[in-house]
């Protein structure tokens, strides 16, 4: 895990998004703190702590893994956690992505608001996904009036995906980028499709983080590659560092062209 921070520190970057589904053990075995102090060190944040997978479902009987993670998040010093829609095996109508939703944010609003924390919601493009969309997220956090804990993490992948257009980015905490390089449709791609954004990306990634931009938003943008080739890399950091610069390129570009 330091070796992750000294490199993040190395590329520049402001902070990392910490996960608890790899393989290895969370925090190399050692605890929370661990991760807290080697941030410190480096002057580094963590902006989330990911994740809750499928949070919406049967999430008051789930509570105890749910609150371990928001224990985990403020021991390390995390922003928050990441909350994420459970994929079944057939499609659910949008009105019951809605339901359950609803019912989700309302067991874990006290519990994230109790310890200070973000849930982070990022909505699955995928055909089975149970929360396919932001425009549900934002409706569902309006009705409740409950934005204050909750923001969104938009998604390259699942944005392209899922159709979405409008971006949000006022009621976003958190953007993840990954590009798709092989020729496949939208409805046929897998994580197992995720590398790093250059110029092959099918997706309109730089595109989206264009928009995002231009909509106002200035948080951390998390690199989330699941391509088995990407995690094979035997040195991940120029790759990574290869791809930071294209993204940077093409994002100054338009700053200097709108001077």
């Amino acid at each position: 895990m330091r070796g992750l921070f000294a490199m993040a520190k190395s590329l520049g970057c402001a902070g990392v998004e910490l996960r608890t589904d790899l393989e290895g053990q969370p925090f190399d075995g050692h605890g929370p703190t661990y991760a807290d102090d080697a941030a410190r060190q480096t002057d580094l944040k963590i902006f989330a702590l990911a994740e809750m997978a499928a949070f919406n479902r049967d999430t008051a009987q789930r509570l105890g893994a749910a609150t371990a993670l928001m224990d985990q998040a403020v021991a390390c010093g995390a922003r928050g956690i990441a909350l994420i829609p459970d994929v079944g095996d057939a499609p659910v109508t949008r009105a019951e992505q809605r339901r359950m939703l609803q019912t989700a944010l309302a067991v874990l609003q006290p519990e994230l608001n109790s310890r200070d924390l973000i849930g982070f919601i990022e909505p699955l493009g995928f055909a089975n996904a149970t929360l396919r969309h932001k425009d549900d997220v934002v409706q569902v956090l309006e009705d409740m009036g409950a934005s204050a804990c909750f923001e969104l993490i938009h998604d390259t992948f699942h944005h392209c995906l899922a159709g979405d257009g409008t971006m949000y980015a006022k009621r976003t905490g958190m953007v993840h980028v990954s590009g798709v390089a092989a020729n496949v449709p939208p409805a046929a791609m897998t994580d197992a499709h995720r590398v790093l954004v250059d110029a092959d990306d099918r997706l309109g990634s730089i595109a989206q983080l264009r928009a995002l931009a231009a909509d106002g938003y200035r948080g951390p943008l998390s690199l989330e590659s699941f391509a088995p080739e990407i995690h094979d890399l035997t040195d991940p950091e120029e790759a990574l560092a290869g791809s930071i610069a294209f993204i940077t390129r093409q994002l100054q570009a338009d700053a200097a062209g709108a001077v």
